[in-house]
């Protein structure tokens, strides 16, 4: 039996499989590192529950092997891009600034909540958030909706809820205060006072 030289997601790596993902690097000069993990997921038969090849942990597999100096990999063919990481902060939309104050009692009756996710107003949302929230915005992560507080027409809040990280389960984020940011965002307009 083959020392384990690495557990990794659950699965022991032997020194024969290392000799095995050599070999096969090896016998296809030129390989890229797509269709070397593609073959090894064949070969290992690491497949998902629904049957899919579990392409990217096998990457991550490689490239951690390469990175403990147990294999050289071939080099990068191309890089792909992370839209998410290169979006640009939202424009500013000039939103109606007049004061909007009186009682909240009074106030309370005209309050209109309007959901504006993929609305032509999400970029007027955006751009409050963007202005105002002492965080900026921030793309909500997951399945997430944005509404906007109105007064007659005029904007006086946002607010933006998202689903809980996985790991912490349903609702324990807001309760206990973890990651209140990535689950709840809540911005005032600096022209609204209620008393």
């Amino acid at each position: 039996m083959s020392p384990d030289v690495l557990r990794y997601r659950g699965h022991q790596i032997t020194e024969q499989q290392i000799a095995t993902i050599s070999e096969m690097m090896s016998a296809s000069p030129g390989i890229s590192r797509w269709k070397l993990s593609r073959l090894l997921c064949e070969a290992w038969q690491w497949k998902q529950a629904n049957g899919a090849m579990c392409d990217m942990v096998c990457r991550s597999l490689l490239l951690e092997l390469h990175r403990a100096g147990h294999i050289e990999l071939p080099a990068v063919r191309r890089t792909t891009r992370n839209f998410l990481a290169e979006r640009q902060r939202p424009e500013v939309v000039i939103a109606d600034t007049r004061p909007v104050r009186g009682p909240l009692s009074a106030l309370r009756q005209s309050i209109e909540l309007h959901q504006v996710r993929r609305t032509p107003q999400e970029a007027l949302f955006n751009s409050l958030v963007e202005q105002y929230h002492y965080l900026g915005y921030e793309q909500p992560v997951g399945e997430h909706v944005k509404y906007l507080a109105t007064v007659t027409g005029q904007a006086i809040a946002c607010l933006a809820l998202s689903s809980s990280p996985r790991h912490l389960g349903s609702g324990i984020a807001s309760s206990v205060g973890i990651n209140r940011r990535a689950n709840g965002t809540f911005t005032a307009s600096p022209t609204t006072r209620a008393f």
